[in-house]
């Protein structure tokens, strides 16, 4: 059964064309791919960022805290000594 000729011109026109866009498609999607990658890994770069900053703040509130804990105890075992060499 023979094919019309506007018919197979159309089908070759298509498919050229989806030949032809193939590659910019391709190229299109890589870029929209690592553009998410870089998005992804800023953020994750971000937010080890704040969590190393609140470990450090962390730390140095337990450092001071261990200060004035020590401070306390070192007064209180003064007064200690204090005491009971006054009352005996």
């Amino acid at each position: 059964m023979p094919v019309n000729d506007a018919v197979t011109d159309s089908v070759t026109q298509v498919n050229t064309t989806v030949l032809g866009e193939t590659p910019a498609m391709a190229q299109g999607n890589l870029f929209i791919s690592t553009s998410h990658a870089m998005g992804t890994a800023a953020h994750n770069s971000t937010s080890a960022n704040q969590q190393g900053t609140l470990v450090l703040q962390t730390a140095t509130i337990q450092g001071i805290n261990s200060l004035f804990a020590t401070g306390s105890a070192v007064l209180s075992r003064g007064a200690e000594l204090i005491l009971e060499a006054s009352a005996g």
